[in-house]
C-alpha cells in the first residue's frame, strides 16, 4: 500500500514551530503526537486516516508508514543506516486501547515494520516475532521483500568502516533526516501516539535502530513498556534516544504510571528522565534520551536529557505545531 510522501503531507498541513510551554497550554487539545521534526508528516497521515474513519491504530500505523518509506530519514525504515555488517534491520511495535500488542525485531527486507507488527498483533497468538521468523511471517502475509540499503546509506556505512567507531550524537534525528550523514553516526526511531474520534488511544514505534550497531542488537523501540506504552484510562507515552537507557527505567510505562498518579504529561516525563539521571549519573551526561506523552484529555508533554528534542503535536483540525522539549542538562 503506497501513501503520500512526507513532502506532500507537509505541503498540505500548516506547521508552526514553537518553543513549548505557554503556547501548548493555550492550544486546542492534541489528537496525535510524534517524535522529532519529521513527526509533522507522520501526523498529517494519521489525521488523514482519522478523517476517513480510521481508528487510533490506523492513525499511528499510517504515520509510521510515512517515516518508514522516506529514504531521506536515516533512522527509520527504507534508507535507515545499517548494522556493522551492512544489513538494515528494523524494529517496531504497536499497542491498542485494549492492551493488544504486536512487535517485530531485527526484521530484514520489509519496509513497513509497523504494519508487520500490527499483523503479529491481529493474526497470531503471539506478541513478538524476531529475525528470520518475522521476515517469513511478513512474506506469508503478502508483504513484498526489497533491499532496504539505499546507495546513500551504503556509502555512509562504507565510510564508517574506515574507523568503525560508534558514538551516538544527541538529536541526530533532526539533523540527519534532512541530509544523509557522510560519517557521523545516527540512531533512533519515530514514536507516535493518537486519540481516535471514538476517544480510544493507540501508539506505535518504528526504527532501524542505532547505526552500525552489533548484529542482533535490539533497543527499546519494539519493547512494550520501554519504547511505547498505552493505557486507555490514562494516556500513552513513547521514548526516543539511546534505547539501552530507556530500557533501564522502563521509560514509557513509567511515564504512564506517573500520569496515573496525577502528574501532567510534562511533569511525568521529567520524573522519568530525572530517575534515569540519578541511576546512571555521568554515564548519560553526553547522550540523549527523551520521552513524549499524551494524556486522555489531549494534553501533550515531553522532557529530555539534552536540549534539542522536538516533537510534533496535531489537533483534530489538522493544525500541527513543533514543540521543543525542556531538558535536564540545559545549557547555562
Amino acid at each position: 500500500m503506497s501513501g503520500p510522501s512526507r513532502r506532500t503531507l507537509l505541503a498540505a498541513a500548516p506547521v508552526a514551530v514553537l518553543a513549548g510551554g505557554a503556547s501548548a497550554r493555550t492550544a486546542a487539545p492534541a489528537v496525535m503526537v510524534s517524535t522529532w521534526d519529521f513527526g509533522a508528516a507522520a501526523n498529517a497521515a494519521g489525521i488523514a486516516a482519522r478523517a476517513n474513519g480510521g481508528s487510533a491504530l490506523d492513525m499511528v500505523e499510517a504515520g509510521g508508514r510515512v517515516a518508514e518509506a522516506d529514504e531521506s530519514n536515516s533512522s527509520v525504515g527504507l534508507g535507515g543506516l545499517p548494522d556493522r555488517d551492512g544489513r538494515v534491520t528494523l524494529d517496531a511495535c504497536i499497542m491498542g486501547w485494549n492492551g493488544d500488542i504486536g512487535a517485530v525485531c531485527a526484521l530484514e527486507d520489509i519496509v513497513h515494520a509497523v504494519s508487520v507488527a500490527r499483523r503479529v498483533m491481529e493474526r497470531t497468538p503471539h506478541t513478538m516475532l524476531v529475525g528470520e521468523g518475522a521476515r517469513t511471517f511478513a512474506l506469508e502475509q503478502g508483504f513484498e521483500a526489497q533491499n532496504l540499503l539505499t546507495p546513500r546509506a551504503e556509502a555512509a556505512w562504507r565510510e564508517w568502516l574506515n574507523t568503525a567507531n560508534y558514538a551516538p550524537r544527541p538529536n541526530s534525528e533532526n539533523a540527519d533526516w534532512r541530509s544523509m550523514p557522510g560519517g557521523p553516526n545516527n540512531h533512533d526511531t519515530i514514536g507516535l501516539l493518537a486519540i481516535g474520534a471514538d476517544q480510544r488511544m493507540a501508539g506505535a514505534c518504528t526504527t532501524s535502530g542505532m547505526a552500525f550497531k552489533m548484529r542482533g542488537r535490539v533497543g527499546d523501540s519494539p519493547l512494550i513498556g520501554a519504547g511505547l506504552y498505552v493505557d486507555d484510562a490514562v494516556g500513552g507515552a513513547t521514548a526516543t534516544g539511546v534505547g539501552e537507557d530507556v530500557v533501564r527505567v522502563a521509560g514509557a510505562h513509567a511515564v504512564v504510571e506517573a500520569m496515573r498518579h496525577g502528574l501532567d504529561p510534562t511533569a511525568a516525563c521529567r520524573s522519568v528522565i530525572e530517575r534515569l539521571a540519578r541511576l546512571r549519573g555521568t554515564r548519560v551526561a553526553g547522550s540523549q534520551v527523551a520521552v513524549l506523552a499524551l494524556d486522555k484529555t489531549g494534553r501533550a508533554g515531553a522532557f529530555a536529557l539534552q536540549p534539542g528534542f522536538t516533537y510534533a503535536v496535531t489537533d483534530a483540525a489538522g493544525r500541527t505545531r513543533i514543540e521543543r522539549a525542556a531538558a535536564l542538562f540545559e545549557a547555562p
